[in-house]
């Protein structure tokens, strides 16, 4: 198996690099395709054996998941690559996704426990999923602004995630900074094809990320996060001479200043010319087939069959819900009936205290500490990793631990302006405890494959941390504070919102203008802070419509728990049930709860 493996990786490295065979004319003699070998690989193997070995075949096509998931002690990496974002070895990628899915579809899924087919179930939809994305090869925006793009994606793999704790770990790092520049070159290729093919990013976006890759294209190299992070942690690896220190920051130094500045300058000179060809309209319904990818989008995203009409209809009736308790609250602080909900939160922002800066990560910290004290009120699993609180310009997101205990999960906080309190209890719970960091660490922890505690299904994820938003009210956590309690309503009518305005942009073809509008209106929100979701909505289609659902069906599964198994009903077991079987795609999620259901009833 490991011999016919690496023969299959070494071929589709020569492929996708233009290796050569000899130095005669002759031309080269055709061999197997890397999907080909991995068929042959997977002849004769056990249900297990096939989750394993098919998981490593498809997962070592990506070093890069295997650095952020910190798996090179289950899957080792000879050398330190990037990955390989050429045409070719990307088409050959989803031939092996084919193959796996093929290969596990002789299997008798009746023929397995219920474990086995829980199993059997998630990576059935794992490897579909992944080879539908195919069909839409060109219509993702690859390199767009913010934490969304390829290139911000990069600097986090380096700035964020790349061990830097031993020399080997140091080497790796010079060695990926030197592999920037092959990787935007093909990035850039890959643009250029995707204009080919009738699809560039609206120009409203593009402008966005044009002005991100500028500001590092033309920065200096010492302030290159790239580089200042490398230097920054070269101090703190131990055992290391004062010469291997100078010679290692040296390197990384001319690696960035030679290699991955210029890589940007050719990303952004990309951008500048593709700006030509932007529309001045969002939305990927404006694309040939584009109304085919948004349902493909949401599929995805949703793990639903959920119309993008039905996912609007259903924003329009959250928001009444939500909006009707908010005003139950209003009222009871004596807030005027005529103001908007902009004015309302305004005087909910003011009222409600705002932390400085200075105070705002540890005032998350405490946050984060008290829900750790309390979370045995609702769970009896809790996870083996810690979380902390990373200051940032921005935040509002999460980095998952390492595999290798080496890394803690990161709750990533804006910390450079004062933040309103009345939001920060939610933000919290969403992020950390009970949420994501609750959910991902738990899942990380379970003995099943490899390919069940990575998963990242949206709805789930998302799912769960928006629905841990709404139990840490349910189990008093907000202690009585209407403004907390508002910051979390508010919280909610935002995922409300997204499916009207993720459906209206893509589906229904309106305006940048009329979904950050109807925020402010719906929300109460700021105008900035709606430009900027319209603009998030707009280049990650069907992705926000994830959170709503997601809390929805847990909600109602959780409804159908309680009703089908009355006073045997125990929350801390349903959530156990849930979060040991790592995130799993909605239909998969009512298999979970019913074998809980029924596990619960025939117990003694």
């Amino acid at each position: 198996m490991k011999k016919s493996l690496l023969i299959g990786l070494c071929f589709a490295f020569l492929y996708a690099c233009g290796g050569s065979g000899g130095g005669n004319n002759a031309p080269p003699v055709a061999g197997p395709t890397p999907a080909e070998l991995l068929a042959a690989d997977l002849q004769g193997l056990s249900l297990d054996d096939l989750f394993s070995q098919s998981f490593q075949a498809l997962i070592i096509r990506s070093p890069e998941t295997i650095v952020w998931r910190s798996l090179t002690n289950v899957y080792p990496l000879g050398v330190a690559e990037l990955d390989n974002l050429t045409e070719d070895y990307r088409r050959d990628t989803f031939a092996m996704y084919q193959v796996v899915l093929d290969a596990l579809r002789t299997y008798d899924r009746a023929a397995v426990d219920s474990e086995g087919q829980i199993n059997y179930d998630m990576y059935e939809w794992y490897l579909q999923d992944v080879v539908d994305q195919l069909e839409f090869y060109f219509y993702d925006f690859a390199a767009t602004y913010s934490i969304f793009g390829t290139q911000e994606d990069t600097r986090q793999l380096f700035t964020e995630v790349h061990p830097l704790a031993t020399l080997q770990d140091a080497e790796d790092y010079i060695a990926r900074l030197n592999r920037v520049g092959t990787k935007f070159s093909q990035l850039s290729q890959h643009l250029q094809l995707q204009r080919q093919n009738g699809v560039v990013e609206p120009a409203l976006t593009m402008q966005v990320a044009i002005n991100q890759v500028s500001a590092i294209a033309s920065g200096s190299t010492n302030s290159n996060l790239y580089y200042s992070n490398f230097a920054t942690k070269l101090a703190s690896i131990p055992g290391l001479t004062d010469a291997q220190r100078a010679d290692l920051d040296d390197r990384a130094f001319t690696a960035v200043n030679g290699v991955v500045r210029p890589a940007y300058q050719q990303l952004l000179n990309t951008l500048q010319n593709l700006l030509n060809n932007a529309p001045p309209i969002i939305g990927v319904g404006q694309y040939s087939r584009g109304s085919e990818y948004y349902v493909h989008k949401l599929r995805h995203h949703t793990t639903s069959s959920l119309t993008a009409a039905e996912i609007h209809q259903l924003g329009l009736d959250e928001l009444i819900r939500i909006q009707a308790e908010m005003r139950l609250i209003f009222d009871q602080l004596g807030y005027p009936q005529n103001e908007t909900l902009q004015q309302l939160f305004a005087r909910v922002a003011l009222d409600g205290g705002v932390i400085p800066a200075a105070n705002v990560l540890p005032t998350y910290e405490a946050i984060i500490d008290a829900a750790e004290l309390r979370l045995d009120e609702g769970f009896d699993i809790f996870p083996s990793a810690d979380v902390v609180v990373v200051a940032d310009d921005f935040g509002g997101y999460y980095i998952a631990p390492s595999f290798d205990g080496s890394r803690p999960g990161a709750f990533y906080a804006g910390t450079t302006t004062d933040q309103p309190w009345f939001q920060m209890r939610s933000l919290a719970y969403h992020e950390s405890v009970p949420g994501h960091h609750t959910q991902i660490a738990i899942a990380m922890d379970q003995d099943v494959p490899v390919f069940r505690k990575i998963a990242r299904v949206t709805a789930f994820v998302e799912g769960w941390a928006l629905y841990a938003e709404r139990l840490a009210w349910e189990l008093g956590w907000h202690e009585n504070d209407p403004y907390s309690n508002l910051g979390r309503l508010q919280y909610e009518a935002l995922r409300a919102s997204r499916l009207v305005m993720d459906t209206g942009i893509h589906s229904m073809g309106l305006s940048f203008d009329w979904a950050w509008q109807f925020n402010v209106v719906n929300i109460g929100a700021t105008n900035g802070s709606s430009q900027s979701a319209a603009g998030r909505y707009s280049v990650l289609p069907g992705q926000a419509t994830a959170y709503m659902v997601g809390m929805l069906q847990i909600l109602s599964e959780r409804q159908r728990a309680m009703d089908a198994l009355g006073t045997q009903f125990n929350l801390k077991a349903f959530h156990r049930a849930l979060l040991s079987n790592g995130a799993v795609p909605l239909a998969v999620m009512t298999t979970v709860v019913d074998q809980y259901i029924a596990e619960t009833l025939a117990a003694p």
